[in-house]
């Protein structure tokens, strides 16, 4: 069994469903007492977003390569960095590693061709739903999105960063949040992928109008498959 690295902490909500979701996976397919191996970095989220908030990505880039290099330093086969925005940074995170670095989107990806869908609703911050490094991964697989409008991307930001980052996970945001993904359905959209790691904690499956990619469970899912790969070809 490969060790999986995570760099968490943005926000540690989303960190403890990775870690739940990739033990429960590991118990699962190896039975027993089986449980993974992690070496875990948990950042404090309150300076990375000072550096989101000043626009200092060079600075948040810093960080990360830092975290990225201690979860190697623990004996880290490959890393994930549980969040979606933070991959803006993710040259700076594969650049300072000698191991794997596995980027989310590619883990949306490989569930969104496994279904079948070549168009998919966009959910996540701002900087996800507005700026191209996100889609452009996307669109490597074949894959394009949709994104809600402007009044729909201010209400997704500020669900993110007001409430469900902080452990708050309102009804009424909710049922805003499926609003627009009925709307992202009505533009096109196959599924919606989840692209902040908390939405799945305030939007479940059967909650949604339409299918989505949680992809923090996507992205869990994938660092088992391919911490196991080996363990499972060889049982």
């Amino acid at each position: 069994m490969l060790t999986i690295g995570l760099i968490g902490g943005m926000s540690w909500h989303s960190t403890e469903a990775y870690y739940r979701r990739i033990n429960e996976q590991v118990a699962s397919r190896l039975g027993g007492h089986a449980s993974a191996r992690i070496s875990l970095q948990s950042l404090n989220f309150a300076e990375v977003r000072d550096c989101q908030v000043r626009g200092d990505w060079a600075g948040s880039a810093a960080l990360l390569a830092d975290a990225a290099r201690r979860c190697e330093a623990g004996g880290a086969d490959l890393v994930a960095l549980c969040t979606n925005l933070m991959h803006k940074n993710f040259p700076a995170l594969e650049a300072a590693l000698s191991v794997r670095a596995v980027h989310i989107a590619d883990a949306v990806a490989a569930v969104a061709r496994r279904e079948g869908w070549t168009t998919l609703g966009l959910l996540g911050a701002r900087w996800v739903m507005e700026e191209a490094f996100y889609a452009d991964r996307l669109a490597e697989h074949g894959i394009s999105v949709v994104v809600p409008d402007a009044c729909g991307r201010e209400l997704v930001d500020r669900v993110v960063f007001d409430e469900i980052t902080q452990g708050r996970f309102l009804a009424t945001s909710r049922a805003a949040y499926v609003d627009i993904m009925r709307d992202l359905a009505a533009r096109g959209a196959d599924a919606t992928v989840l692209a902040c790691t908390e939405i799945g904690l305030l939007v479940s499956p059967d909650q949604a109008p339409l299918p989505v990619i949680d992809s923090a469970t996507a992205h869990a899912d994938l660092m088992v498959d391919l911490a196991l790969q080996d363990t499972l070809v060889g049982s």
